[in-house]
């Protein structure tokens, strides 16, 4: 049964959801027969991730009027999203993407067919009905910037309005660098739009191309002088790091990464991990713990098939955390 919602959303995130197909088995995608069909965005990764866990999300997006539509608008409603704000565009398509079935947790090759995509025609308009004065939180990434001037000129007032608002506000990046026109305009993009968010989760290599410096240190740093309070840098295996002053004082340290037996698909570990921070620091919890949670549910998307299907539920998370201080 489909939940229903009276009041608005407290967390809101946004972006473009597409129609996924996943091979069945190894191999190039174009010698493979069948495939399974799901739904792929890290912007609703983290926005199911969350719903999971409990918090009233709410989905701002357009998807085409057509069947990959309708099975995205259903999936997110089965997952708890509030789709108030999902737009039915009936002159553009639903985005797809299509991904092999990597072994031994290699990165696994996606083929994308989003150009002129539903998505990719957001703008500000889009947002008008949104009551940013009952937001808590708003997640954004990088991607919704680069698929089109109009998306990006919506993700800029999405975190302006979020901010004046009083709601605290998280970036990953999530680079796609074959989206944008020029290295430069990614980088400044950004940048800008990270400086106006209060918590930045880059990967390590991603944070280093879009600031120039090399260290996790310096990295954070970076990020903590255009207005941040805390930056929490992926590490891959290693872990993550964390700079900032979210617990009265600035501090940072390394948390190490949590041992996996098998990496089945790496897609979707970033967005786990943006899932524990943001619900750690909505909760109440330290950095530290946040920063565990982080990697602690990160290294849950990895070990299955599909983007999303490997994060938690409350239950679930609160077994796995009590696991983790058992060891």
């Amino acid at each position: 049964m489909l939940q229903t919602f009276s009041n608005p959303p407290e967390i809101l995130t946004f972006g473009e959801a597409m129609t996924m197909f996943v091979a069945g088995s190894p191999g190039k995608l174009s010698e493979i027969e069948h495939f399974q069909r799901r739904i792929a965005g890290a912007d609703t990764n983290v926005a199911i991730g969350l719903a999971r866990l409990g918090f009233h999300v709410g989905w701002l997006s357009r998807v085409g009027s057509d069947s990959f539509g309708d099975f995205i608008r259903h999936t997110l409603e089965s997952e708890g999203l509030d789709c108030r704000h999902l737009h039915t565009d009936t002159q553009h398509p639903t985005g797809l993407l299509f991904k092999e079935r990597a072994l031994g947790g290699a990165d696994p090759k996606v083929e994308y067919f989003r150009r002129g995509s539903a998505a990719s025609h957001l703008t500000t308009e889009d947002a008008r009905d949104i009551d940013f004065t009952a937001l808590r939180h708003v997640h954004a990434t990088g991607i919704p910037p680069a698929l089109s001037t109009s998306a990006r000129e919506l993700a800029f007032h999405t975190l302006e309005q979020a901010r004046n608002s009083g709601a605290s506000i998280s970036f990953d990046p999530n680079l796609r660098p074959s989206l944008w026109a020029s290295e430069a305009d990614m980088r400044d993009t950004l940048n800008a739009l990270a400086a106006r968010s209060d918590w930045v989760l880059p990967g390590l290599s991603e944070g280093q191309l879009l600031t120039g410096q090399k260290t996790p240190y310096d990295v954070a740093g970076y990020y903590l002088d255009q207005g941040a309070s805390a930056v929490i840098i992926k590490l891959g295996p290693e872990g993550s790091y964390y700079r900032g002053n979210l617990d009265g004082q600035e501090e940072h340290f390394t948390v190490p990464g949590c041992r996996v037996a098998e990496v089945v698909d790496t897609v979707g570990a970033g967005d786990g991990f943006a899932v524990g921070i943001i619900s750690a620091l909505l909760d109440g919890y330290s950095a530290r713990h946040a920063t565990q949670r982080g990697n602690l549910i990160g290294a849950q998307a990895i070990q299955v098939v599909g983007d999303m299907e490997g994060l938690p539920n409350r239950n679930q998370l609160q077994t796995l955390e009590a696991s983790q201080q058992a060891v």
